[in-house]
């Protein structure tokens, strides 16, 4: 299944009431499972810099993928992007190929 990879940030005041994003996430979590259910979550990160959190997932589709940036922004997300990650050895593998 391809991974992707989920970048979001959260308004600055959602950040600051821990009980309350942990009552966010849960409910987020619940959301994406029912829509997507065939989903894998491989990790989940609170990160420094731009973005608040990323989420490495497993899902069979691009549009599978769109769902769970779409439910980001739902459920309160101010940004909420994911990107299509490829391992480093299938990225390896793909450059020996063109390099012919």
């Amino acid at each position: 299944m391809p991974t992707f990879v989920l970048m979001t940030r959260l308004a600055p005041e959602a950040a600051h009431d821990a009980a309350g994003r942990a009552a966010m996430g849960k409910e987020w979590l619940k959301r994406v499972k029912q829509a997507c259910p065939q989903v894998r979550f491989l990790a989940h990160y609170a990160i420094l810099g731009p973005y608040d959190f990323m989420d490495i997932y497993e899902a069979p589709d691009v549009e599978t993928a769109h769902k769970v940036s779409l439910i980001s922004r739902a459920q309160g997300a101010v940004t909420a992007e994911s990107w299509q990650a490829l391992a480093y050895e299938q990225f390896l593998k793909l450059l020996e190929e063109v390099k012919g």
